[in-house]
């Protein structure tokens, strides 16, 4: 594989907000925030891989995302986006994290019973060419040409200028598996590892009893936390 941007790749970061960017118009680019497994696809003809946000190989587990993949992007490219599966009531998590198993068989039988597909957002290389340092503007642009006429299991995630439409999918879709909506400045470049976006999430709480705690490895709070679930509540921003 030989492209101007090798994996593996730490994918750019988005930090919390309580709520949407009120700023000048076409200032922020809106999108919905898929529950999913952050994924980058490199591409280099017949070649792709597929990784994760911690840089952790996918390809095995998803094998029937190869072909529409190599059917949908150009020859040469690394797009940054979502591996998200549907269920009946929208997007299932559950189901996904199934999908991450040791045994070959069980990977084979659940990619045809449980498929998943990809939800693309970002454009990080075309042909010879690094984009990290292009306007999302000009990234937008080019991803959208690329994937004019993708495969029905490859997506282009929707987007807007418009807070008003964003809010309007942060209450309408909730129930759908979406986690909420990114802001992503429209001039920002593409930054590996640093957290120079916005993630508006729903408000998802519970009641529990903490059984044991284990520390971050950044050491400024607790990392995993073991608990007794008694009840849930859910609340929108």
């Amino acid at each position: 594989m030989d492209l101007p941007v090798m994996p593996p790749l730490a994918p750019m970061l988005a930090k919390a907000a309580k709520e949407l960017p009120d700023a000048t118009p076409g200032a922020y680019w809106f999108e919905p925030k898929w529950d999913g497994f952050r994924c980058l696809v490199f591409r280099d003809g017949d070649e792709i891989e597929l990784g994760s946000r911690n840089d952790r190989p996918l390809t095995r587990y998803f094998p029937e995302l190869l072909g529409p993949l190599r059917d949908s992007l150009p020859e040469k490219c690394v797009v940054d986006g979502e591996v998200v599966v549907a269920g009946p009531a929208g997007l299932d998590f559950n189901a996904l994290q199934q999908r991450i198993h040791p045994a070959e068989s069980r990977i084979e039988r659940l990619a045809a019973e449980t498929p998943a597909a990809f939800v693309a957002f970002d454009l990080v290389a075309l042909d010879d060419r690094s984009l990290l340092s292009e306007p999302l503007t000009a990234r937008r642009e080019a991803l959208e040409t690329a994937l004019r006429d993708p495969r029905p299991s490859v997506h282009l995630t929707p987007g807007t200028f418009d807070r008003s439409i964003a809010e309007d999918w942060f209450s309408r879709f909730e129930g759908a598996g979406l986690d909420g909506v990114m802001a992503k400045a429209a001039d920002g470049r593409y930054l590996p590892n640093k957290r120079a976006q916005l993630k508006v999430k729903h408000l998802r709480t519970a009641d529990c009893v903490v059984a044991g705690f284990r520390e971050h490895k950044n050491g400024d709070g607790p990392g995993s936390v073991s608990y007794t679930h008694l009840r849930a509540h859910e609340t929108s921003l």
